[in-house]
């Protein structure tokens, strides 16, 4: 337990002695240090922006426009971060890479559970990624966030809380697929041009972020690593190459040539 008794420092408030202790480079490479700071802020931003998704989720159903508004803008700015970080990473040259790539043993970015829990709030549903986690703690978040209704999923039930039908799927835990009738609604939302639509490009945005997040990396991928087999086994940038240009909200896609 934390000992509140103590007068709070910048540094106790920040826990900076267990942050900045947290970097445990496994070779004398000098990129060491930066391939692991880099990750670890990945993981912090993945925590702030599954926080802020709960939020998103908790104020669409509400059918609040504003607050949903100012959220989805915060996890766009927070996903641009991220995507930024990257040109860092790619200062490191394949060589240097290589001087401590050996020490990362069977692990690998693959295994990123927030991400899985990020892609699962998204909408995304592959059950397969459950195969790469042991039983208990990570395996059952993601477990859980595929079972739960994804963002697209809280829109719906936005837009009936607006007033455009109930929308809501029978099943959360299914793929999103195409609907003719949910886009019937979605243009009736753009053609009255209010919150619903905002909230509606703001979701492109952030689909259309998250491919650009998954382009940039599979870039960094193959300057990095070329065809090489990915650590932990998994086949590297080939993968990623296959995670491309899949939307995670189709409707909002499909509607764009009839608007």
């Amino acid at each position: 337990m934390p000992d509140h008794s103590a007068a709070l420092t910048y540094s106790s408030y920040l826990a900076l002695d267990e942050v900045l202790g947290a970097q445990r480079p496994r070779s004398d490479e000098h990129d060491e240090l930066l391939f692991i700071v880099i990750h670890q802020v990945y993981e912090l931003w993945f925590k702030q922006i599954l926080h802020e998704v709960v939020e998103l989720q908790r104020r669409l159903e509400a059918g609040e426009i504003p607050h949903a508004i100012r959220t989805l803008r915060r996890i766009l700015t927070v996903l641009k971060v991220v995507v930024a970080q990257i040109d860092v990473l790619e200062t490191m040259t394949p060589s240097q890479f290589t001087g401590f790539r050996s020490r990362l043993d069977a692990s690998s970015g693959f295994q990123s559970a927030q991400f899985r829990e990020l892609e699962a709030a998204l909408g995304r549903r592959d059950t397969r990624v459950l195969d790469h986690y042991p039983e208990g703690g990570d395996r059952d978040r993601i477990a859980a966030a595929l079972a739960r209704p994804s963002i697209f999923d809280s829109f719906l039930a936005f837009l009936g809380k607006l007033g455009y039908g109930d929308l809501a799927r029978a099943d959360v835990s299914a793929p999103l697929e195409p609907s003719a009738s949910r886009q019937e609604v979605l243009l009736r939302v753009y053609a009255d041009d209010g919150g619903a639509a905002s909230v509606a490009e703001l979701l492109v945005d952030l689909d259309e972020g998250l491919q650009e997040w998954r382009y940039r990396h599979v870039k960094m991928v193959e300057r990095t690593i070329g065809d090489k087999t990915g650590t932990g086994g998994s086949s590297g940038a080939h993968y990623l190459r296959g995670t491309l240009f899949t939307p995670m909200f189709p409707d909002l896609w499909a509607v764009r040539s009839k608007l």
